[in-house]
């Protein structure tokens, strides 16, 4: 197989709907996903006071790309060792740390719509970090160690967390756009059934969405975090994490819905911007690939609405 740096999806990649259902189920009270962090210690130390004031005891799953922007030893070994105190399943970042060759590149794996400097950005990007994570072998040793997909269980309700989307690391079939193909929905009702949850819980793509789904057996939802680390609607500098739980939200929501028991909320997590963009500047001035890919959504938010995320939010 020939691979595109950044815009292919490497075949160890594909791990196949089927094994969400007989990978080990754990049991949750309220359960926090927090996809792409990207380095970002601010939206660390505020996810974990989250967690801290919620009334009962919170599950942490840390569903990939923690790691980014995080190119200095102190950034890197902070991310990697709060992160390891906690749940966490393989980004296509850190699964690409034990790659020998650089085929794959960021491991993103783009689609045609991305342009192809954005691309390669991306790329030089990971190179970086990737040079980091090879300074600290003892964190890439526990990072090899973790798994692609993990399986939860809130009462009745079973939550398949995935990176990208029910069949691969680095699927883009959990975006928005996609999600409301109607050409897609097959496929996705196909991955609910093969897959035997309720609820997947992505992000990857990091701009975030939730939507339901018609089962034979009942409702289901995919809903995608976006990005913990990064402004994820325009005009709004806060991360976002999903919050899947029997109880109440002690924290506002931004949008959610119910699923039988369980609370599906979308949490922002309103870290420190303005010290988040002088620790960013630190690393990556103007000039430098993060800088010229990232700078302008870390500022302002991407160019995405929260009707987008979710159709009744207006």
């Amino acid at each position: 197989m020939n691979l595109i740096a950044g815009r292919s999806c490497p075949l160890a990649y594909r791990y196949g709907a089927a094994a969400l259902a007989t990978a080990p189920t754990r049991p949750a009270e309220t359960l926090y996903v927090v996809g792409g962090l990207y380095g970002n210690p601010f939206a660390l130390e505020r996810i974990q006071a989250l967690a801290e004031a919620e009334p009962a005891p919170v599950t942490l799953c840390f569903n990939g790309d923690f790691n980014w922007f995080n190119v200095d030893d102190e950034g890197f070994r902070t991310v990697n060792q709060a992160v390891l105190r906690h749940d966490a399943t393989l980004g296509n970042v850190e699964f690409e740390f034990a790659s020998a060759q650089d085929a794959a590149g960021c491991g993103c794996a783009y689609p045609a719509s991305v342009e192809q400097d954005v691309v390669e950005r991306s790329n030089r990007i990971h190179a970086q970090l990737k040079n980091t994570a090879r300074r600290h072998p003892d964190i890439l040793t526990q990072l090899a160690a973790l798994p692609l997909v993990a399986r939860y269980q809130i009462g009745a309700i079973r939550i398949g967390v995935v990176h990208g989307d029910a069949d691969s690391l680095a699927g883009w079939q959990f975006d928005g756009a996609e999600l409301d193909q109607p050409a897609h929905q097959r496929q996705i009702v196909a991955a609910f059934n093969a897959a035997e949850v309720d609820i997947f819980a992505s992000s990857h793509t990091c701009l975030p969405a939730l939507r339901h789904f018609s089962l034979s057996d009942g409702p289901g939802v995919v809903v995608n975090n976006g990005a913990a680390g990064l402004p994820n609607f325009r005009g709004r500098r806060s991360g976002l994490l999903t919050r899947i739980s029997r109880y109440a939200s002690p924290h506002a929501p931004l949008y959610g819905s119910q699923l039988g028991e369980v609370r599906i909320d979308a949490l922002p997590i309103d870290y420190d911007g303005a010290a988040w963009q002088r620790h960013f500047l630190s690393l990556w001035p103007v000039g430098s690939d993060a800088h010229s890919s990232y700078f302008g959504r870390i500022t302002d938010g991407p160019q995405y609405v929260l009707s987008q995320a979710h159709p009744d939010s207006r």
